[in-house]
């Protein structure tokens, strides 16, 4: 019942963002018309991007999952990632759903979990970094107000405070147990304000996390991390482009105030309020971009854009994926058992 109750409250959010909040914000048939203006060599140019920032989630995969192969963590990605776009609570659902394809492919349980939150954390301090290194370059320019200051400010606090409760995590086994406490600690409440059942041990279970991650960390930390970083800056590059495309100058919106918009969305989005980020992204991307100085039929245009080809575009390249893993699964599942009789026969 609480999933429908949330697939609920998600429609009528999308709902009320695209047919109430975005239409008083500009019109719709302007934004079309500034879409249909684009040559097809730019909506070329901007598919080709949208396919490699893709491909960098693959990269990631792995880069922290030693044995996996490109093709393999083509059809993970894009399978959990149609899944985390098109339904209500949609990214716990493509985490079971990526966990079952890894162990078709032969991976343990545990090493599996180590991957996923390698490149959980990887993940959220690339986010954390982005509004800073934004802001960082808005002040340089002079284009930052106190009040941005500030929250770079905060931002580069919590960042620092997250890389050393990590590094102390992996440092000691003591260090470990300590960090472990603390989270139990902050996420206590809110498992509950959400009415989820609360996870005990977090001490040991940190512990069991710092035995199992420092090898794979102590050959692979550069590469997963040029994978994070590759696949953060490759997505906001799709956005920049598009903005350009739809005819939202530099000197409307400069890239280090595109970057800024783009990173505090994204970490705006991290809230499962929608799939995706459905409608949220949209209208927060809209609001800082004008906020800026873009125009808003430009901006909208490039927004809605972007969101094709980096939301709506993966879902049927998901629904394929999933297919070609099915196939293969079986393929293998047969082979298994052709094995299995062949070695009691």
């Amino acid at each position: 019942m609480s999933r429908v109750l949330q697939g609920a409250l998600s429609l009528a959010v999308i709902g009320v963002i695209f047919l109430y909040f975005l239409p008083r914000i500009v019109d719709y048939g302007e934004v079309a018309a500034t879409i249909k203006a684009m040559t097809w060599i730019e909506v070329l140019s901007l598919l080709v991007l949208a396919v490699w920032n893709q491909a960098t989630y693959s990269i990631l995969e792995v880069s922290a999952r030693p044995g996996l192969n490109y093709w393999q963590a083509m059809k993970i990605t894009l399978t959990s990632t149609a899944i985390s776009n098109t339904l209500p609570a949609g990214g716990a659902l493509g985490v079971g759903v990526q966990t079952g394809m890894y162990i078709s492919y032969g991976f343990s349980k545990a090493d599996i979990t180590i991957s996923m939150m390698v490149t959980g954390v990887w993940n959220t301090f690339v986010k954390l970094a982005m509004p800073i290194a934004a802001l960082s370059l808005l002040a340089a320019a002079g284009g930052a107000g106190k009040g941005l200051l500030a929250a770079a400010l905060v931002g580069v606090l919590v960042l620092v405070l997250a890389v050393c409760f990590f590094g102390m995590a992996l440092r000691s086994e003591r260090g470990a147990l300590v960090v472990g406490r603390l989270i139990g600690r902050l996420i206590g409440p809110l498992l509950k304000l959400f009415r989820r059942p609360p996870l005990k041990d977090w001490g040991n279970g940190v512990v069991a996390f710092r035995h199992k991650t420092i090898d794979l960390l102590r050959h692979r930390w550069i590469r997963i991390t040029a994978a994070a970083l590759a696949s953060h800056i490759t997505l906001f590059i799709v956005l920049l482009s598009t903005l350009r495309h739809v005819g939202v100058s530099s000197s409307e919106v400069s890239w280090p105030e595109a970057l800024a918009a783009f990173a505090f969305v994204r970490l705006i989005s991290a809230v499962p309020i929608t799939p995706g980020g459905l409608g949220v992204v949209e209208l927060g991307a809209t609001a800082a971009l004008v906020a800026a100085g873009g125009g808003r039929a430009e901006v909208v245009a490039a927004v809605l854009v972007f969101r094709v080809l980096t939301f709506v575009f993966p879902i049927p390249l998901g629904g394929i994926a999933y297919l070609f893993w099915r196939k293969g699964a079986a393929a293998r599942l047969l082979a298994r058992e052709g094995l299995a009789g062949a070695r009691t026969g």
